[in-house]
């Protein structure tokens, strides 16, 4: 797929036209639900000018996102100015614009879509720019979630299955971006520096309180949006069943934040070696970027080995995204994945255990009004174990995530030991701090079990001193005091059995 704004080799005369009309360009959004009807309010609350165009999916209301609630406060003239930017005088057969109305008229056509329709969305896109002989519209998405193939039914991240696609993201509660006082940032993301700050032009003129900011990691930032959407979900939780403690709050949160990143780091440094950034043109620092690259590396015997690239975290809008997802707002709703959190804590004060499977957990969802379709954090957690698998991330930078799998996906004796460890919070924080070491650091924090260091000076030596024999491990706390062990390490070791990259 070609998807930049010159799909020919650039030149002088072309380039310089393109700048010159850049303020008359204009940007679709497809599938319009609750965040680009949200996000047209806030553009025609600010802005004069008419450059967002809105077509609804067939058989969907322009404003259908919207409650009746919601409606009833809106301001009647932004409400007719948002039907403006859908309203399409010109066809016969229909009152909205449609996709082919977007790619003939539009610049960036952003396909809002969730992970249900994305892909076919995006191929018949694709169709209609070479059968319109609009090459040059850029295709961009806003999914939230791992996608799954129909024909091997696998898991992907879809802007790696489609690497030139543009990505779209920022922290934008839909009802904050109705609040006019407040101002936003987002991150617009391709892996050509030239179209990703061309592409930022463009957007920054859809309202004067939207500051967009270019970026390279489409794929990177697809896949902090899908975990985080996960993230949220468990931040939801603790925030709610625990809002008694407030001292556990951050460091959950923390956990959540940096786990988020470790992974997408894993993400990109494999991926990266297959899907080049493009940065000829303009380097990551002119665009914005605090520094070209930033590297996680690995010491091993002495032995120094690249395993992650952190450099997207430096994408202010993202970082911001993560944060105010798994955070309780002070006006408004939270986003939909945290509240589906609140409805699982909902669940377990009323029933005193983990949900029985998804579909029970789901119908809680919709009596709170919570549509399964919104969920994207749901979706992609039922794919983790193969996205899990496939970029060979690690326990220690995924164990929340794979704790609330399980708290849906375990067996019910297992699910005994997440309920009590989720709901006692010593245990809970325990399990966050213990989790997050590599597996030599558990072994050695299992053996130290046993051994009162205060006496035990021949076995705390031989721990850390002695040298082992190959395949040969030491197991002091069998030979010392007697122990009950605790819930956290029940469940480490649960979630060991089910992970184990």
């Amino acid at each position: 797929m070609k998807n930049t704004f010159f799909n020919k080799k650039i030149n002088e005369e072309n380039f310089k036209s393109f700048i010159k009309n850049i303020d008359e360009f204009k940007v679709g959004f497809y599938s319009v639900g609750l965040y680009p009807a949200s996000l047209a309010y806030n553009c025609a609350m600010h802005s004069y000018k008419k450059n967002i165009l809105l077509a609804p999916r067939p058989g969907r209301d322009l404003l259908g996102a919207f409650s009746k609630e919601v409606l009833s406060n809106m301001d009647t003239k932004i409400i007719k100015k948002i039907l403006e930017m859908g309203s399409n005088s010109d066809a016969e057969d229909s009152k909205f614009y449609n996709l082919k109305d977007l790619i003939l008229n539009c610049n960036i056509v952003i396909l809002s879509s969730n992970s249900n329709h994305i892909v076919k969305d995006i191929n018949t896109a694709i169709n209609l720019k070479k059968n319109l002989n609009r090459e040059n519209v850029v295709l961009t998405c806003l999914v939230g979630s791992f996608c799954l193939d129909e024909d091997d039914k696998f898991p992907f991240i879809i802007c790696e299955k489609f690497p030139e696609l543009a990505f779209f993201t920022g922290f934008h509660r839909h009802g904050a971006l109705r609040n006019n006082r407040d101002s936003f940032s987002a991150n617009f993301c391709h892996p050509d520096s030239l179209t990703a700050l061309l592409g930022t032009k463009i957007l920054n003129q859809l309202s004067p309180k939207i500051n967009v900011s270019p970026g390279v990691h489409n794929i990177e930032c697809q896949y902090i949006k899908a975990i985080k959407n996960v993230s949220s979900i468990f931040a939801g939780f603790v925030n709610s069943y625990h809002s008694d403690k407030p001292g556990m709050l951050p460091t959950i949160n923390s956990v959540l934040l940096s786990q988020c990143f470790d992974q997408a780091a894993k993400v990109s440094f494999l991926i990266r070696k297959k899907h080049l950034i493009n940065d000829n043109l303009l380097s990551l620092q002119e665009l914005g970027y605090g520094s070209e690259k930033i590297k996680g590396e690995n010491i091993s015997n002495k032995t120094i080995s690249e395993q992650s690239d952190y450099t997207f975290s430096q994408l202010n809008a993202v970082i911001a995204d993560v944060l105010g997802s798994m955070t309780l707002p002070i006006e408004g709703k939270p986003t939909r994945n945290f509240q589906a959190g609140q409805v699982l804590s909902d669940m377990f004060l009323k029933f005193k255990r983990c949900p029985k499977n998804v579909s029970e957990y789901l119908e809680y969802c919709k009596k709170n009004n919570l549509s399964e379709g919104g969920l994207e954090g749901l979706k992609s957690l039922k794919f983790w174990p193969n996205i899990y698998n496939k970029y060979f991330i690690d326990n220690n930078h995924s164990s929340m995530i794979n704790l609330i799998y399980l708290c849906f996906y375990g067996s019910d004796i297992e699910k005994k030991d997440i309920f009590q460890l989720l709901t006692n919070s010593k245990e809970l924080i325990d399990y966050s701090q213990e989790s997050v070491k590599t597996y030599g650091g558990l072994e050695i924090r299992n053996n130290l079990l046993g051994i009162n260091i205060l006496k035990d000076f021949d076995k705390l030596y031989t721990l850390l001193f002695t040298k082992e024999v190959e395949n040969e491990h030491i197991n002091i706390c069998n030979n010392s005091y007697s122990i009950e062990e605790p819930t956290h390490i029940k469940v480490i070791k649960i979630v060991n059995k089910y992970f184990a990259n």
